[in-house]
């Protein structure tokens, strides 16, 4: 159940990564989400690396930032590859990327290995590392661990899902903010589609929202502050 909320009208938007990682999204899919990104102020736009340098044109000295995956939504290609992908996002335009760890190193007991590849990514490229990892197939000591690691590596957010293998909860958003006291930024993302889901994830700790239902959920705050008054 959502919280009471006393202001529904609090700005979302700025928390906002107004995400495009559907498959067949097209050039024009792209070119809405930038105008969306910029009209309405969200604090960045996602996209594949290969629609990277178009979004970087679209948004040019604009606020909204360049967001992009790496290694997704598996987190399964080699390191090497990570990282040459890493740094072609950045050299087309990319100032943030949501990076997949290595789910079955964690699970094999390999910190060292995901630590070094998360570290590598970070300190090459110089840009804002936001680290996926997948809460919805770890337990809550693997959801520690990963947590731990990616912050010692050097990772500005922690994020909780790619949206392949199910949704984002407040419990998970509540963990992550209980390890990382605040040392990073929390990325909730992960079937976000009404307000009150919007500002419950805030509310235990998010500081980014991932979604696609950006303009849907701004609408749906207009919607709750017109029927207060």
């Amino acid at each position: 159940m959502a919280a009471e909320y006393p202001d529904h009208d609090i700005d979302i938007a700025p928390y906002i990564d107004h995400t495009l990682l559907i498959p067949t999204a097209t050039t024009e899919h792209i070119e809405q989400w930038c105008e969306e990104a910029q009209r309405f102020n969200f604090a960045a736009v996602c996209v594949y690396p290969c629609y990277v340098r178009l979004a970087g044109e679209l948004l040019h000295n604009k606020t909204p930032k360049i967001c992009t995956v790496i290694g997704f939504p598996t987190g399964a290609t080699t390191s090497a590859v990570k990282l040459y992908e890493a740094q072609e996002a950045v050299e087309n335009g990319a100032t943030e990327l949501d990076v997949v760890i290595n789910l079955s190193w964690l699970k094999a007991g390999k910190s060292d290995e995901v630590h070094r590849e998360i570290a590598e990514i970070c300190e090459e490229t110089g840009q804002v590392v936001k680290v996926i990892i997948e809460t919805n197939l770890l337990t809550d000591a693997e959801k520690r661990l990963a947590t731990e690691i990616c912050m010692d590596a050097g990772a500005a957010f922690i994020k909780t899902c790619t949206g392949w293998n199910g949704g984002v909860t407040v419990a998970d958003v509540r963990l992550i903010k209980e390890v990382a006291r605040e040392r990073v930024g929390i990325k909730a993302s992960g079937g976000i589609r009404t307000i009150d889901q919007a500002l419950d994830l805030i509310l235990a700790g998010a500081t980014r929202l991932g979604t696609s239902y950006s303009v849907d959920l701004l609408k749906q705050r207009d919607t709750l502050e017109k029927s207060s008054h």
